[in-house]
């Protein structure tokens, strides 16, 4: 039906798009006191972007991506995520000249061809922050304190940190190997997914939602038992780094991002009241990804935050702002002459820096002024043929109906003062 949204998109409404613009201001406030700086990128990239950014047999490559042929017989797809594309960006606009750190942040649509739930949608909105260039593990313990700063920011308590390496690729061959291992002669009771997980990448078996809850899983080899020597003192300083910050956070060996490119940290925050879809942020280190894109070998560091997901949170927690919906003016204006010089008053109200609205229907004076407590205004600015040639207005205060007689020119001032 034409009338009705596509599946998995929404439309954000006027008595709504006020929280969206209050999570965003939040946002962009607290990444200028952390350094980030707001990149903006194309909502559709080359599908081979994400091929080999987020990597062949992932279920968000297989299963997930927008994809489609435009005119030119190119393969385009709709951004699933934006690690890929802020990557792309750096590359091709040479932002590494500048610095040798670039700290990025987003907010934006992403779009997965997946069932929609609460909190997900194949629309949906994601802010992301990105610091590329530096190796040490304390780039990846602020980028958490940057998570956990603008979630407990918006009042949310009790937040769960779990933390994981998931090693280099020189480390994780072993670990690889340990896994195939544990979970040869359990194939047949996998899941479909599993099993094609089982030769091309294997560690996201731990992070498979069908069969997570089997007896075994919790006997599966944990990788921090194969990390080598560098990724074992990586993981270590960045613990020491968080507790010296004063942030709490549990160990989850099995913890593993979906996407190919995370190497060593991998982060998630839960908040627990949200039930099965508590997940809120999530990210890690990337290190191998630009050099995948065609750059230089470097190393980087990020997380994503769902914005419906923390909407969800703060409105169950009624953390939300109280809605401040009213305007200053409501020009009731009663015949011809007044409409026009009504009309002229709205505008110089607004010119004012003053939120005005009239009626232009020539409604009676009860219909206006019923509007005008809708709009909870302010003030009623009346006037009619008399006010008109005595050039005043009467100025009512909708808070109390008291109202005065004054002239025409300074009812801006009288409003504003």
């Amino acid at each position: 039906m034409l009338t009705n949204a596509p599946r998995g998109t929404k439309d954000i409404l006027p008595d709504t798009v006020g929280d969206w613009n209050y999570i965003e201001q939040e946002i962009r406030e607290l990444c200028r006191r952390f350094g980030y700086s707001e990149i903006r990128t194309p909502l559709f990239e080359h599908t081979e972007l994400f091929q080999r950014g987020i990597g062949e047999g992932t279920d968000v490559v297989d299963k997930e991506m927008y994809t489609f042929t435009d005119r030119g017989d190119r393969s385009i797809t709709l951004r699933p995520e934006n690690t890929a594309s802020a990557v792309r960006a750096y590359l091709q606009n040479k932002l590494y000249a500048d610095s040798n750190l670039v700290k990025l942040f987003y907010i934006g649509s992403m779009f997965r061809y997946d069932r929609p739930q609460a909190g997900r949608m194949r629309e949906f909105h994601q802010f992301g922050v990105e610091a590329l260039g530096e190796a040490n593990p304390a780039v990846d313990a602020e980028v958490i304190l940057l998570a956990i700063s603008l979630l407990e920011g918006f009042g949310l308590k009790d937040l769960e940190l779990s933390i994981n390496s998931v090693g280099c690729p020189k480390c994780r061959g072993q670990y690889r190997a340990m896994l195939q291992d544990f979970f040869r002669d359990k194939l047949n009771d996998l899941c479909e997914d599993c099993r094609s997980r089982f030769e091309r990448s294997p560690l996201r078996i731990l992070d498979c939602k069908r069969d997570s809850g089997k007896p075994y899983m919790a006997e599966a080899p944990k990788i921090t038992d194969a990390l080598c020597p560098e990724c074992a003192e990586h993981f270590a300083r960045l613990q020491q780094y968080l507790t010296s910050a004063g942030v709490s956070f549990r160990h989850d060996p099995r913890l593993v991002r979906g996407l190919d490119y995370y190497t060593r940290t991998a982060f998630e925050i839960k908040y627990p009241p949200l039930g099965a879809q508590s997940a809120v942020a999530g990210g890690g280190r990337y290190d191998g990804l630009i050099e995948e894109m065609g750059g230089s070998p470097t190393p980087a560091v990020g997380f994503a935050a769902g914005l419906e997901r923390l909407l969800l949170a703060l409105e169950s927690q009624k953390l939300l702002p109280e809605k401040n919906r009213h305007v200053d003016a409501y020009v009731v204006a009663l015949g011809e002459a007044a409409q026009a010089e009504g009309f002229r008053l709205l505008n110089k109200l607004r010119h004012a820096g003053l939120s005005a609205a009239m009626d232009f229907a020539g409604r009676s004076m009860k219909a206006q002024m019923k509007q005008a407590n809708k709009l909870n205004a302010a003030y009623a600015v009346i006037m009619g043929d008399d006010e008109i040639a005595e050039g005043v207005a009467m100025l009512r205060s909708m808070a109390d109906s008291s109202q005065t007689k004054i002239p025409l020119e300074q009812v801006p001032a009288r409003i504003k003062g």
